[in-house]
């Protein structure tokens, strides 16, 4: 169980009562303000709380004393409701001490708990940034493993990509794929370096051969055989430079976030296996930095891919899809049940919905309805952009197959994930353009990495498929 998590059966054996935090909505807070005591009606009336008739602000947090001067409780204005994660802000707000929740609607809880867990993240590696110190007693019906194994595995992808590149290169993310892997005795393999050219990811190889460190294919799977195959994919890129369409300073500043797709694939892969979803799950992630050397690929040149398809390069600063294609045909000769990628994939994406909306790609209709369901139900929210058949012509080349960008400078998301197809067809097949980060923070999200789409998918696969006994 997580650590700012107190068993409700510990409750006897603690030295004091917890102090109850109050959630308080401006609806509520009548009735909240009549059963104060005293002196906290005292204290509540002295910062105008009587007066406005509303109570607490949304996030907003009120220390009440008792006769002793001590804490008494906790007024925690929570607004309309709306935003369920609004409970991560408390860690921040508390001072260390063990604390239960009151007026929380039974559907929201384990958002409440989950918030809280979330909402005390810290990324710790290169300065003393402590958790905070306040505990929460596991609300009445939350299941403290579930909200435990979630945060945890939302910790480990916010982890690698708040680690900068010359932390977390493809062999460094390698490496956690790996301890990932042995943790829950998955059978791991990684193919490295010019093996890429024997084993044939062609593309893969020709955006990191300019790196220091070489590009590698990391492939691992685990459940039983009996169990439905579903293979994840995350793009891995530890560095994007750009490569020769070097992109300008300012557009690098985030560019360790370029794994992000690998950081939310290696995040739902804990979720499903800590779990014991029953998948036989196969995680796939081309690991590269789009480096510059003289080893680079280029604009206008053609590379073959692995599924024999030839790609003309239309920018070097489209890598993404490159690497994503060899991982994705790669998936499609296993024949699994269904395919899923995460990757930071375009700035398009972000033109159109911002960073807290990703899209998603896929041509089932069920499937989007499914995952679009699974995204409210858990606050992590998604939007449908559709395969839009006629812009296959954008992608058309005069010397290739296919050229990997758009002809245009429109729905460059679209494009991309339709090129992205091309590698999965026969196989129902869902695409993330996921941003990855949270440039401001939000409650239950910490400013910096994010796996965006890692909890709605385990979510829906999870209630797609069932837990083993």
């Amino acid at each position: 169980m997580h650590p700012l998590l107190v068993s409700r059966s510990d409750l006897p054996t603690l030295p004091a009562s917890p102090v109850t935090i109050r959630a308080v909505s401006p609806q509520s807070w009548p009735d909240v303000a009549a059963s104060l005591a005293p002196l906290a009606r005292a204290f509540a009336a002295a910062q105008g709380f009587l007066e406005s008739g509303k109570g607490p602000d949304a996030g907003k947090a009120v220390l009440l004393p008792n006769a002793d001067g001590a804490l008494a409780e906790v007024l925690f204005g929570v607004g309309d409701g709306a935003d369920r994660f609004i409970y991560g802000k408390l860690p921040d707000l508390l001072p260390e001490g063990i604390y239960t929740l009151d007026g929380v609607p039974e559907d929201g809880r384990e958002a409440a708990a989950l918030a809280w867990l979330l909402g005390a993240y810290r990324f710790a590696r290169y300065r003393d940034n402590p958790a905070p110190a306040a505990r929460l007693v596991v609300p009445e019906g939350v299941d403290a493993l579930e909200v435990s194994r979630v945060a945890e595995s939302v910790a480990l992808g916010r982890d690698l990509i708040n680690t900068p590149a010359n932390d977390l290169g493809p062999q460094e993310l390698s490496n956690a794929a790996h301890a990932l892997a042995t943790r829950f005795g998955a059978r791991f393999s990684v193919t490295v370096g010019d093996e890429l050219l024997d084993a044939n990811f062609p593309l893969v190889h020709a955006v990191g051969r300019a790196s220091a460190q070489a590009p590698r294919l990391i492939d691992f799977s685990a459940g039983d055989e009996s169990w439905p195959k579903v293979t994840i994919v995350g793009k891995g890129v530890t560095f994007d430079t750009g490569g020769l369409d070097i992109k300008p300073s300012s557009a690098m500043l985030l560019m360790k976030k370029d794994m992000g797709g690998a950081a939310s694939a290696l995040a739902t892969a804990h979720m499903l296996l800590d779990a014991g979803v029953k998948v036989r799950l196969r995680v796939l992630i081309p690991a590269v930095e789009n480096a510059i050397s003289g080893a680079s690929f280029r604009p206008g040149d053609v590379i073959p891919s692995r599924k024999g398809l030839s790609v003309e390069i239309g920018n070097t600063d489209a890598e993404g899809r490159l690497v994503l294609a060899d991982a994705l045909a790669l998936a499609r000769e296993d024949d699994p049940e269904l395919i899923i990628d995460y990757a930071t994939l375009t700035g398009a994406a972000r033109v159109a919905l911002g960073p807290e909306l990703p899209p998603f790609y896929t041509e089932d209709d069920d499937i989007a309805a499914a995952i679009a369901e699974a995204g409210l139900a858990v606050n992590d929210p998604v939007w449908r952009l559709p395969l839009w058949a006629p812009y296959n012509k954008l992608l058309a080349s005069k010397v290739a197959d296919v050229n990997h960008i758009s002809s245009g400078g429109f729905a460059g998301s679209i494009t991309a994930a339709l090129f992205l197809r091309r590698f999965t067809v026969g196989v129902p097949h869902v695409h993330f353009d996921i941003y990855g980060w949270t440039p401001s923070a939000r409650p239950g999200r910490p400013e910096g990495g994010e796996v965006q789409a890692a909890r709605l998918v385990y979510a829906w696969l999870k209630s797609r498929y069932g837990v083993a006994a």
